[in-house]
């Protein structure tokens, strides 16, 4: 068969960055197009990466007390009618079922685009007491919300995530937990997806429906845009009032709860292509790469070659350390190929010469370069540059981002901050009509605020005297 050259059939990272992210998302198959509109099938490679995501993230939530459950898909319309500004955020993206076995529905159904609704009723009929509090629960799921437009895994009618609801006895309690889960991502996304995110507190504007405060994590693509990576609601009693949770606190009065809510999506995978990704395509970090090093055999069909590839992954596996040796019956410049754009981690080649020297030759993903270690000590090694490699990309990442972050103090400097892929931070007064004028103008958004850096004395669009420090960008 013709070996193909993939890299010849990703579009230019630079000169058209959103189709390269189509090509790389497909041809690395990581996903593939649904048969309806907007919805995507998550292949088996795109899926690993989203199982080591949840894995991660799993053990972190489950160390903060949450307990996982799971609510249903199918939501009465008229549950979302209790909590005004709720409904009125989500409308458009509502998908309905209004018939089912043959008739129609006495009352139609929501189709989750978030479970607030379903999971406060459910909450109303278990808390009674004081000593019920706090409940900390965490379902991982799939939802839906009717996009326009959309992109596999950054905006797609269904997608998959997890979103966690508690609920508390006061209001510090409330806010506490809402400030925990938000350093819990950001711990998680520095961490394990090397991806340095700027964190606060979103503006009315910008904040969950229903909710009194959302805090969100914002991180910088390669293409200068922000991606929203995650999110952090205090809810007061909002949707307390409208679901009727309550509890007899201490002092023997009924009270409503404090409730929170948080999640991330598979909008992650997204976030980790855009923002290690390079022209050869994927740059996986190696704590949620499916597969962390493979093995290619060269001239494999010579006699103990492809025993000593799989004496090393044995080795690795042993050590848990995700590996697998490349035996199919291609050329070694083609396994070259599939697996960079594939972003694994580590590449091992070993052949006769090799092995006659005790050696293999390593390759890393994330700059391309390689060394020699020595088979009686490739585990440990192989081991230690990953974690190298982990850190690595996280320290690029950062350094790029912070190379693109601007100040400005005027609407012109704002858009010529955005208009030049950068971050732009400037003062705002607060009004809504400075926020709409800066989304008019310069097509971007005040993403989150960052007011602990200090507040500049006048706001970059009006003059007025400033109350808030913001990042500017566009985003997806």
């Amino acid at each position: 068969m013709a070996e193909k050259q993939f890299v010849t059939q990703i579009a230019d990272i630079n000169e058209n960055f959103a189709q390269w992210y189509t090509d790389v998302v497909l041809k690395t198959e990581l996903v593939d197009y649904g048969p309806v509109k907007g919805t995507m099938v998550i292949r088996p490679y795109g899926y690993a990466i989203w199982e080591n995501i949840q894995k991660d993230l799993d053990a972190r939530f489950k160390k903060t007390g949450a307990k996982n459950a799971y609510f249903p898909l199918l939501i009465p319309m008229s549950f979302f009618t209790k909590e005004a500004e709720h409904v009125e955020g989500f409308a458009p993206e509502v998908a309905v079922v209004t018939h089912a076995g043959g008739a129609k529905l006495e009352e139609p159904l929501a189709i989750r685009p978030t479970s607030e609704t379903v999971i406060g009723t459910m909450y109303a009929k278990w808390i009674q007491s004081y000593r019920d509090l706090p409940v900390i629960m965490n379902q991982w799921c799939n939802v839906m919300r009717w996009e326009k437009t959309t992109r596999p895994f950054l905006r797609t009618s269904e997608f998959l995530w997890q979103e966690g609801h508690t609920v508390h006895a006061s209001e510090e309690e409330a806010v506490e937990e809402t400030l925990l889960m938000l350093n819990v991502y950001r711990e998680f996304m520095e961490d394990t997806l090397a991806l340095p995110v700027f964190c606060g507190k979103k503006t009315e504007k910008e904040k969950f429906a229903g909710a009194v405060a959302t805090y969100g994590l914002e991180a910088m693509m390669l293409d200068g845009k922000s991606l929203q990576s995650g999110t952090s609601h205090y809810l007061g009693q909002n949707f307390a009032k409208a679901f009727d949770i309550k509890f007899l606190d201490k002092d023997s009065k009924l009270k409503h709860g404090y409730t929170t809510s948080w999640g991330v999506s598979t909008r992650l995978i997204g976030a980790l292509i855009m923002a290690h990704g390079d022209q050869r395509g994927l740059v996986l970090p190696p704590k949620v790469a499916p597969i962390q090093v493979i093995i290619v055999p060269i001239a494999a069909h010579k006699g103990g070659v492809i025993e000593k590839a799989k004496e090393i992954e044995n080795a690795l596996t042993s050590m848990g350390i995700r590996a697998e040796t490349d035996v199919r019956d291609m050329s070694p410049g083609w396994k070259f190929n599939e697996w960079e754009m594939k972003g694994v981690p580590l590449r091992i080649e070993i052949g006769p010469r090799d092995i006659e020297n005790n050696q293999v030759m390593v390759m890393r993903r994330d700059n391309l370069e390689k060394v020699t270690a020595s088979i009686d000590g490739v585990d440990k090694t192989i081991s230690e540059l990953l974690e190298t490699v982990q850190k690595d990309l996280y320290t690029k990442s950062k350094a790029n981002r912070d190379k693109k972050i601007v100040e400005a103090d005027s609407l012109d400097g704002i858009l010529q901050g955005v208009e030049n892929k950068n971050f732009v931070k400037a003062g705002w007064c607060g009004c809504r009509e400075c926020e709409d004028k800066v989304k008019e103008y310069a097509s971007a958004t005040a993403r989150v605020m960052c007011d602990e850096e200090g507040i500049p004395e006048k706001c970059a669009i009006c003059g007025k005297p400033a109350t808030h420090k913001v990042i500017f960008a566009r985003a997806y």
